[in-house]
């Protein structure tokens, strides 16, 4: 297994400073959009990026992990001699809501002319802007909203929407694989939040894993911000499974974990990328984290020198080591530089540039599917031997 991790290319850099268009004022900000194309960004420009993020509520971990990353990638950028032009990083807490979400998302538009949007973290809080930045001609990277078809508008995407993350569908199946043909598991028990990110989860799992041959045995569901899992726990305990697949968020899951050792299930337990989160160890329990697997599209196992300069960068700036919803939203922040940089366009230019881009970051090399606007990228899956990965296997969704 290989995996090749590449920092954003500085070549359009230099390249950008060359181009022609509308001049601005030394020290200017460039921003906004237009229907003829979008302003330049020159020389001396200060061009601003919102961080739309949840600072705070349920999912803070997520959304100030994405800051973070995002802000680390505006940094680097700043820091290069050759930059066309410099970057200012707008923050603002979208709380976790999708009124919040949308709200922040026209202040950044219209007051601060912020030349895109990074983030939310979660789905709803993001769906919930598309329609505004599509309206606005300013384009929004989202880098962990899953959600299956989150960028579709009545079939067709939202023109100015874009996400570097994998759909929930697509890591629900690459779980049910490998939990049938890795694991040798071959009949399940699910427990999925109520959420659509839950139940888009658990739908393709149970799809993938009865096509090939598996089957489930039993299905529960819980609300977001439920504590006491017994008598969900106690239903599925009746049935044979070899295999618990765990469709939700950390803060639960964790919970989930710790009840569910505690009651005597020993099984495997399966779960997605909303399990990232070094509050899962805390909630959990470390010696509750074994024969535990989630999905995800980075880990820090068989680290390249590129991703090992990334952590050393964010731990020394944050005092802490950053997570797969870094990675994303470093990944997805560096997306728009580098086009930002390569057109030295907003607007409608630089939302092409975004749509033709052929990225390699941290967390996978990809293009953008033109139907979905959605990356195909390679599914991981590790491991966990009291709360740390220790392995990493690829898996191939077909």
């Amino acid at each position: 297994m290989k995996r090749d991790f590449m920092k954003l290319l500085a070549g359009g850099l230099s390249a950008a400073m060359l181009l022609a268009g509308c001049s601005g004022a030394a020290g200017s900000t460039a921003g906004g959009s237009s229907s003829e194309g979008g302003a330049s960004a020159d020389a001396g420009d200060t061009v601003k990026i919102g961080l739309n993020f949840e600072l705070t509520g349920e999912v803070s971990s997520y959304g100030t992990a994405e800051r973070n990353g995002a802000q680390l990638a505006i940094d680097e950028f700043n820091a290069k001699e050759d930059k066309p032009f410099t970057v200012e990083g707008v923050e603002i807490d979208s709380k976790g809501d999708p009124a919040e979400s949308t709200t922040a998302a026209i202040k950044l538009i219209d007051e601060d002319q912020v030349a895109a949007i990074v983030g939310p973290a979660t789905s709803a809080p993001s769906i919930s802007t598309y329609q505004a930045a599509s309206d606005k001609q300013t384009p929004v990277v989202s880098p962990s909203a899953t959600q299956v078809d989150a960028m579709l508008n009545n079939g067709e995407p939202y023109e100015y929407a874009w996400r570097v993350c994998f759909e929930d569908s697509y890591q629900g199946a690459a779980m049910a694989i490998y939990a049938y043909e890795t694991l040798g598991d071959k009949n399940a028990a699910i427990i999925n939040e109520t959420s659509d990110y839950g139940q888009g989860l658990a739908k393709t799992f149970k799809e993938k894993f009865e096509s090939l041959g598996g089957k489930v045995v039993a299905q529960e569901q819980y609300n977001a911000k439920d504590t006491d899992f017994a008598s969900i726990l106690t239903k599925i305990k009746e049935k044979k499974f070899d295999v618990l697949y765990i469709a939700g968020y950390y803060g639960e899951a964790g919970l989930i974990i710790k009840q569910a050792r505690e009651s005597g299930i020993d099984c495997n337990i399966v779960g997605a990328d909303g399990f990232e989160s070094e509050k899962l160890a805390e909630l959990a329990g470390k010696e509750n984290l074994n024969k535990v697997w989630y999905t995800t599209c980075y880990t820090t196992v068989n680290a390249s020198d590129e991703l090992k300069s990334f952590i050393d960068d964010y731990t020394a700036k944050y005092d802490q080591a950053p997570n797969m919803f870094s990675a994303l939203a470093y990944d997805a922040t560096n997306l728009v530089l580098d086009q930002l940089a390569a057109t030295g366009k907003t607007g409608a230019e630089l939302n092409e540039a975004i749509k033709k881009a052929d990225f390699s970051g941290l967390t996978g090399s990809f293009t953008f599917d033109e139907k979905t606007h959605t990356p195909k990228k390679t599914v991981l899956v590790v491991n966990q031997e009291d709360g740390v990965q220790t392995e990493v296997d690829e898996v191939e969704v077909k």
